[in-house]
């Protein structure tokens, strides 16, 4: 008879290197975001 268990993870997520690819993937949106803002102030402040 089988049985119906949860399957585990693919990894654990307390892993170094989870939290680095984590820490860059935010770094990377606030960067982008960052840049995105900056081009809007910078259209922004064109003389039409």
């Amino acid at each position: 008879m089988t049985t119906h268990r949860a399957p585990k993870p693919l990894a654990d997520p307390h892993r170094p290197v989870e939290r680095a690819v984590t820490a860059a993937l935010v770094l990377a949106t606030l960067a982008g975001l960052g840049w995105i803002v900056g081009m809007i102030y910078t259209i922004a402040g064109w003389p039409l």
